[in-house]
């Protein structure tokens, strides 16, 4: 098993299997999110192109900031790698972080209002963000960025809102 398949978070080991929980959608982030990394990747190779022009007691200088600057890049690309937001029929819960694992979960009953926001980059490109308002004071759960088919995944956690029977009446079928 490779270290990278490793450090994927396990979805199923979180799920209230025992009381019917099942998922819904499993949603990564968007490439868009990339970007820092390459942003990162492209420096480190540009401080690398310096090393022709740095004098010879110099040239470790540009080396170790590339070495810095592509370790960054690789651990900036990690985080949006492992980074889960699941929607079930019970809640939405997200999952993150590389070394240290992270988990905020939101019942379904909890949740009072879904915001996407889709600026233009978003709409031309086909991501949003989401914004969860709920009951609770403090909220584990508030923003999910970098969704792709942010419209799509709206009306999913609409329908499991509506079919669980917290919002309006319950289609019998």
């Amino acid at each position: 098993m490779s270290l990278l398949a490793r450090l994927e978070p396990d979805i199923g080991k979180h799920l209230l299997r025992d009381e019917g929980e099942v998922v819904v959608d499993v949603i990564t982030k968007h490439w868009v999110a990339y970007w820092r990394p390459l942003v990162g990747t492209v420096a480190g190779v540009a401080l690398l192109a310096l090393i022709p022009f740095a004098t010879l007691d110099l040239a470790w200088v540009p080396i170790l900031l590339s070495g810095v600057v592509f370790g960054h890049a690789v651990w900036r690309a990690l985080q949006v790698k492992v980074d889960r937001f699941v929607v079930t029929n019970m809640r939405v819960f997200r999952i993150h972080g590389v070394l240290n694992r992270k988990m905020a979960t939101v019942p379904l009953v909890r949740i009072l209002d879904i915001t996407v926001a889709k600026p233009l980059t978003g709409r031309v490109l086909g991501y949003g963000h989401f914004v969860f308002e709920s009951a609770a004071q403090e909220q584990g759960l508030r923003e999910i960025r970098f969704v792709g088919r942010p419209d799509d995944r709206d009306l999913e956690i609409q329908r499991m809102l509506q079919r669980s029977g917290l919002r309006g009446p319950r289609l019998v079928n």
